[in-house]
């Protein structure tokens, strides 16, 4: 029998066994609470961020295998910065992200970023910075991103 995928959508930590994945794994015979637990704790870091998860279950041998995929960018830099969301204008400024704070995003999305070196994926970010209108170091996004490539901060 082929393997039974299920994806879902949960906020980091707080799984249960009810909708997406309860009612999908129930019928498979394994053991609900061991999936939900397991999904718990690897998405324990992201809380109150939507996570994307998908299980893969075989029925036969009821062997499962939990993978959690990455919050969106955005999401990290709220996170980050304790607030709820960006701008509703051009000219709120919602935070100031250092940075430290950029490099660590940059390094927990590593995978899905672009670019060779660190500076590049820091840019990146930057650039999502730019769009929830949050300043880098005091400054506007697209200064800071000269700055960086200027050498004079250095990442």
């Amino acid at each position: 029998m082929a393997d039974v995928v299920i994806n879902g959508l949960i906020e980091g930590g707080k799984a249960t066994g009810g909708p997406p994945f309860g009612p999908a794994l129930g019928p498979l015979g394994v053991n609900v609470t061991n999936i939900i637990n397991e999904i718990n704790a690897k998405t324990k870091a992201f809380e109150g961020m939507k996570i994307a998860v998908k299980v893969v279950v075989n029925p036969s041998t009821k062997e499962f295998t939990v993978e959690v995929g990455s919050p969106s960018t955005s999401a990290l830099i709220l996170k980050e910065l304790g607030i709820a969301k960006g701008a509703k204008t051009k000219d709120e400024v919602v935070g100031n992200i250092t940075i430290e704070q950029l490099k660590k995003i940059a390094k927990a999305k590593d995978a899905s970023l672009y670019g060779n070196t660190l500076s590049d994926k820091v840019k990146q970010v930057i650039g999502t910075c730019k769009s929830l209108n949050i300043t880098v170091e005091g400054v506007n996004a697209k200064e800071a991103m000269k700055k960086i490539e200027s050498g004079e901060i250095k990442v």
